[in-house]
C-alpha cells in the first residue's frame, strides 16, 4: 500500500499526532518514514538588514539549521519510542510548502502525513495551517492531515 510516508515537523502538537498516526499506518504498511523538518532560508541580504549586525552574516541560517535539526532528531527519537522502524530525519531550508512538496516528489512518497496547524500563526489558515493547506494542493500524492 504505502511504501514511503513523509511527516514535516515542526515541534509543535499537531506534527506530534501526525507523527503518531505515521507510525500507525507504518505498523500496518512497513512503510519507510521519513520526517522533514524544514527552516526558513535567510538570505544575506535579510541577515544585514538586522537591528544586529553579526560579524557572520550566515548566523540566522546556521542558528536556524540547528533548531531544525534538533526537531528532527526529538521527532526521531519520539518515533523510536513508539515502534517506528525504519525511520529517517532530514533537514532542509527553504519555504516550508514549497520544500515539503519537493522533498516528496525527490524521494518518490507514497503519503505525505502533516498536522493541520504548526508553529507558523497565519491568519491566513485560520481553520487549516497555510503550509498544510498549500501541501494538499499542491502534492502529487496523497496528503492526511491530522
Amino acid at each position: 500500500m504505502f511504501k514511503r510516508i513523509l511527516v514535516p515537523v515542526d515541534g509543535s502538537e499537531g506534527a506530534l499526532a501526525a507523527l503518531d498516526k505515521a507510525v500507525q499506518l507504518q505498523q500496518l504498511t512497513s512503510a519507510e518514514i521519513f520526517l522533514l523538518c524544514v527552516y526558513k532560508h535567510h538570505s544575506l541580504f535579510e541577515a544585514s538588514m538586522s537591528m544586529v549586525r553579526p560579524e557572520d552574516l550566515h548566523l540566522p541560517d546556521t542558528a536556524l539549521k540547528e533548531f531544525a535539526t534538533n526537531v528532527a532528531e526529538h521527532a526521531k527519537r519520539y518515533a523510536i519510542e513508539r515502534g517506528a522502524d525504519p525511520v529517517r530525519a532530514f533537514v532542509k531550508g527553504g519555504r516550508p510548502s514549497k520544500t515539503i512538496v519537493k522533498f516528496a516528489k525527490s524521494r518518490d512518497v507514497d503519503l505525505i502525513v502533516m498536522g493541520s496547524r504548526g508553529t507558523n500563526g497565519d491568519v491566513e489558515g485560520y481553520f487549516l495551517g497555510s503550509v498544510s493547506q498549500r501541501v494538499a494542493s499542491t502534492a502529487k500524492c496523497p496528503t492526511l492531515v491530522v
